[in-house]
């Protein structure tokens, strides 16, 4: 069992990540005075709060886990790391530069109310995901140190990768709640990028974990229940 995070690394933490998402924003836009930009960075930062209270809670190892890089980390999760972490990037940047400093295009409010409405159980399955799989680290890799076994509690009992799923509503969210129609194009190659990294990932999980296979056959869907 890893040491509990200390107070400072813990405000370090939100203080970067408030940094991060300001500067991606903000630096782009040109301009303070961008409503949406403000609220997009106030419900992050409720978000992040409100997610951290709940992994101190049902999963705290997890906290420190998924602040560093585990060992063995699959080359082929590197190589989409390296090629979609900046495509997820692009999409606040280019909401930045179509919605503030270039006007490329523009959304009515409702649109707003929809992006908040598709990022609310987005997050929450994610949460709760992680909440439930103590293996829910950044990279792909099999732990083999800590005991890795399959999860089928949770939203593991309905898809596979539920983590992903929840993850896809916070990125198509951010176009509506950032109002840039262009936005969705980066939006949706970050998708697809998540996407193939399933498909590499269950063939690993297959492959190196014991009991995953025949959790698969109980488990059908990957992502969408019914569907897919």
């Amino acid at each position: 069992m890893s040491k509990p995070l200390s107070p400072m690394r813990i405000v370090f933490a939100f203080a970067a990540g408030f940094a991060c998402f300001a500067a991606i924003l903000f630096i782009p836009a040109g301009r303070f005075d961008w409503t949406a930009g403000w609220l997009y960075l106030a419900i992050v930062v409720v978000n992040m709060v409100i997610n951290y209270v709940y992994l101190h809670r049902k999963n705290p190892e997890l906290i420190e886990r998924r602040m560093c890089f585990g060992d063995g980390t699959k080359s082929w999760d590197k190589v989409i790391g390296w090629v979609f972490n900046p495509v997820f990037v692009a999409v606040y940047v280019v909401s930045a530069l179509d919605a503030v400093r270039f006007g490329w295009s523009s959304m009515p409010f409702w649109l707003w109310l929809a992006g908040f409405v598709i990022f609310l159980p987005g997050t929450v399955l994610f949460s709760w995901s992680m909440g439930v799989n103590p293996f829910f680290e950044r990279t792909v890799r099999i732990q083999t140190e800590r005991g890795h076994r399959v999860i089928d509690t949770g939203p593991y009992r309905f898809v596979r990768h539920p983590g992903y799923l929840g993850f896809f509503g916070w990125i198509l969210s951010a176009p509506l709640l950032l109002g840039s129609w262009w936005a969705f194009v980066p939006a949706f190659v970050t998708i697809l990028g998540l996407v193939i990294r399933t498909e590499l990932e269950d063939r690993t999980l297959r492959k190196e974990l014991p009991g995953y296979t025949e959790y698969s056959r109980r488990v059908r869907f990957r992502l969408v229940p019914g569907v897919w």
